[in-house]
């Protein structure tokens, strides 16, 4: 067995323990980060939508629905993650990942993601802070999914 090189020296051991909330909040930060140079809408998800449905107007009805809910589907995101209902904030979570993917929203699926992990991990206060990212996010993406899409196409 060889001995250490003298030169060196291993940090890890006088390292300060990992501790999962500080890492766990820094990768929430850096992850949505990440999200943030995403675009809010990918006009190409749609157009392959409507490709998929051979132009039958069923993408432009389900951006419009789309846009429609944003309110509520926000709100009951929002009273979900307030009130730590992991069940109901699951719920929400994930159908706004889908929905927003189907739509093209890849930013806000993205963050919808985020908070999925968040809810699954029981870090309902990280989630509150996320929640105000994706309410305003949502907000934009409805806006451009509007003015590019729904009355472009309308």
């Amino acid at each position: 067995m060889q001995s250490p090189d003298p030169g060196s020296s291993d940090r890890s051991t006088a390292a300060e323990p990992p501790r999962p909330g500080i890492t766990a909040l820094t990768g929430s930060v850096l992850s949505q980060e990440a999200a943030g140079l995403l675009p809010l809408v990918d006009a190409a998800v749609l157009e392959e939508l409507e490709d998929e449905l051979a132009g039958s107007g069923l993408a432009q009805r389900f951006a419009r629905d789309y846009a429609a809910m944003w309110d509520q589907r926000c709100a009951r995101l929002a009273a979900a993650v307030h009130s730590q209902d992991s069940e109901s904030a699951l719920d929400a979570a994930i159908s706004l990942k889908i929905s927003s993917a189907m739509v093209g929203g890849v930013r806000l699926a993205k963050l919808a993601e985020l908070l999925e992990t968040l809810i699954r991990q029981g870090d309902f206060g990280q989630g509150q802070v996320l929640m105000a990212r994706v309410a305003q996010d949502g907000v934009q993406t409805v806006s451009e999914l509007q003015s590019t899409y729904i009355l472009k196409n309308g």
